[in-house]
């Protein structure tokens, strides 16, 4: 199959995740090569241990399914005084130039285990948040990387208003998650046209509404809300895909479009089930592209 020159993959779509018995985690091998299957042409890095540490050895086993590295989503408690996140930060920069990597997908983590937590943070908190946000964007830029914030559900940035409050208190760039931004109550498309010069990266997911809304009023956790559905592929949820991603275009956007998807795998229908989910993305996404089964012209 062609390989699409602006569909990238993520391993969470596979249910490789950062967070403690989540479920399953598939070997490394058998996610690339899936990938790859699908004419994707490039993925972010996945969680820690999922690919190897050494940069030419992370770069290596990318390469062996001729997938180039995006980067990668790094979650990190930035808002706490006197716990610099800037060292880890660095660590991670180092393997970036090896891989050929371009973007740091920052997560503001709240500093528990899951997305499950909620913290309202202090003025003097989101003061330490925008002011980390600019040190790890320097930090970046003088590895020649691209940082971004990630709006996530059960981080210190979540609602449109927490995203707001960034886009006016720091330079950094935001990755625009299409499922994390509807169910922090926003409206992605609206957020395009009005924010479309900060948007430096897309995660693509599509969502379940009904779903979410359990999640949001307590009655399941994250984890449960994700097993039950709440991430829908591409084209088959609430989250508008083809009308976010003609409005990037519109506007003229030209990152990746990542296919990230938080997945839960408990067994082997789980996982065949998480290849088509992906398979069915990456057609709908290419659509919405305007490409024919491969990079554009």
């Amino acid at each position: 199959m062609a390989r699409s020159a602006r569909i990238a993959a993520a391993p969470i779509s596979w249910g490789v995740i950062e967070v403690p018995d989540w479920g399953v985690q598939l070997d490394r091998e058998r996610v690339l090569a899936e990938m790859a299957s699908l004419g994707i042409a490039a993925t972010e890095f996945g969680p820690e241990g999922f690919l190897p540490d050494a940069p030419a050895e992370r770069a290596s086993a990318l390469a062996a399914f001729g997938l180039s590295a995006v980067g990668g989503f790094f979650p990190v408690v930035l808002h706490r005084d006197g716990q610099d996140p800037l060292p880890a930060v660095e660590r991670e920069l180092e393997a970036y130039a090896a891989a050929g990597a371009s973007t740091l997908v920052l997560s503001a983590v709240t500093g528990d285990a899951g997305y499950d937590g909620e913290v309202e943070l202090s003025d003097a908190e989101w003061a330490t948040l925008l002011a980390n946000l600019d040190r790890a964007l320097v930090a970046a830029e003088a590895a020649g990387v691209v940082a971004t914030l990630h709006p996530h559900l059960g981080t210190v940035v979540e609602t449109p208003e927490a995203v707001e409050r960034v886009l006016a208190g720091s330079r950094i760039g935001l990755c625009l998650d299409t499922g994390h931004y509807t169910l922090g109550g926003g409206d992605p498309v609206a957020f395009v046209r009005r924010h479309a010069r900060r948007i430096v990266h897309a995660h693509m997911k599509d969502v379940s509404l009904a779903v979410a809304a359990r999640v949001r009023a307590g009655e399941i956790d994250y984890r449960e809300g994700v097993r039950q559905g709440m991430y829908r592929p591409l084209g088959s949820g609430d989250a508008r895909i083809g009308e976010i991603v003609a409005a990037l275009q519109d506007a003229g956007y030209g990152g990746w479009y990542v296919l990230e998807q938080d997945t839960v795998i408990e067994g082997e229908a789980d996982a065949a089930a998480a290849l088509e989910h992906a398979r069915r993305s990456a057609a709908h996404l290419r659509e919405a592209l305007g490409e024919r089964g491969g990079a554009p012209a």
